[in-house]
């Protein structure tokens, strides 16, 4: 009994909302009905913006150290590596191009995070004059493959010109991601003695090698030789296609002579394309 009177209840309901909504769709037809709709813009107050204090500025670093700082700075070596690394670089990066003698210290230090730590100090200084002692990291055949890759990135954004000597070395080590790092930062040495560094590198025995050589050669000169298919050549493929690349540098050598290859490199790029 008392299901049928709920079920009851519940279809009352039902036909009793079809007949409100039914007549309210039945009007919508009817335009003249509705009112009257506008949009309005109220007025707005943006909130009170907050007052903060003045911040105080750093102290600037000296212009000359004397010894009592140089030997806070050697004492700061150690720190590269543990829990006050963040702190000791921010140190370093205060003192600026002061520090980089000590730094240049703390790649040859024992402890790998210390040397890496190093040299993305040095890369925040932006000093030129640690560009040869990065080269030397980078060189180094026994140092850890991360730390020479980094160090020849950072060497290549302060000083392009001092990198070809490391970079036609690391384009014949052993380690794939030596010489694949070699090839990929050539790109950004515009120079005419990097280009046949990067085309000896074409042929290489790892497909991506290859592949990044060919992608830093036409980012300095535009030029992309035929169409091949990269991802399933072998070093045999490569090899004979490089022969493209040696025969447009022979055709435009002219473009890159005008310029005397100098003993002392200059600082500024020598564009090539």
């Amino acid at each position: 009994m008392i299901r049928h009177l709920t079920f009851g209840l519940r279809f009352l309901s039902c036909l009793a909302l079809v007949f409100f909504f039914g007549s309210n769709w039945a009007g919508g037809g009817q335009p003249e009905n509705l009112p009257q709709k506008y949009l309005v813009q109220l007025p707005f107050q943006p909130p009170p913006q907050p007052d903060y204090p003045p911040g105080e500025k750093a102290t600037p670093a000296p212009e000359i150290l004397n010894a009592q700082e140089q030997e806070r700075l050697d004492s700061l070596l150690p720190l590269l590596e543990g829990k006050q690394e963040l702190w000791a670089i921010a140190e370093f990066v205060h003192f600026g191009k002061h520090s980089v003698p000590h730094l240049v210290k703390a790649l040859k230090m024992p402890g790998p995070r210390i040397r890496f730590n190093a040299v993305e100090t040095l890369s925040i200084i932006k000093d030129p004059s640690a560009a040869p002692a990065l080269v030397e990291v980078a060189m180094e055949t026994n140092e850890e493959s991360k730390i020479r890759s980094h160090a020849l990135r950072v060497a290549t954004r302060l000083d392009p010109n001092q990198v070809i000597p490391a970079i036609e070395a690391m384009a014949k080590d052993p380690n794939s991601t030596i010489r694949n790092t070699a090839v990929f930062e050539a790109r950004n040495v515009h120079r005419k003695e990097i280009l046949p560094i990067i085309i000896r590198a074409i042929p290489d025995p790892e497909q991506y090698v290859g592949i990044t050589a060919r992608n830093s050669f036409w980012l300095l000169t535009r030029f992309s030789g035929s169409i091949h298919d990269w991802e399933i050549s072998t070093p045999e493929n490569r090899k004979e296609w490089a022969k493209e690349w040696w025969d447009w540098l022979e055709e435009n050598k002219e473009r890159f002579e005008s310029e005397p290859s100098p003993t002392t490199p200059p600082r500024a790029n020598l564009e090539v394309s």
